[in-house]
């Protein structure tokens, strides 16, 4: 059934290219036909034009960028070591309990 979704979905997009004027709500349509879930894609949607308004780039090219920034500081590896730590020393505590 899912296969036959996505089937159906690259199916379309091939042939309804040429007519999508804007690429913009391609993202949260897409997020409607395959979670059913409205708000959701609201919400995508709302936060995707709140960061294109504020900082004039899409979302993803925004991420990458602040994190590109990051990456030479002390801060960012600091962060990533603490994070790395602090997830592993969860998986063991869960895996001694269990």
């Amino acid at each position: 059934m899912k296969f036959k979704k996505i089937y159906f979905l690259v199916l379309i997009s091939v042939f309804l290219s040429g007519c999508v004027q804007s690429t913009a709500l391609l993202g949260p349509s897409v997020t409607i036909a395959t979670t059913g879930n409205i708000m959701q894609a609201g919400l995508q949607y709302g936060a995707n034009t709140a960061i294109k308004n504020e900082t004039g780039k899409d979302a993803i090219t925004h991420l990458k960028d602040a994190v590109n920034e990051e990456q030479g500081s002390q801060k960012f590896e600091e962060k990533i070591k603490n994070i790395t730590k602090n997830t592993i020393d969860e998986v063991k505590k869960k895996l001694f309990i269990n």
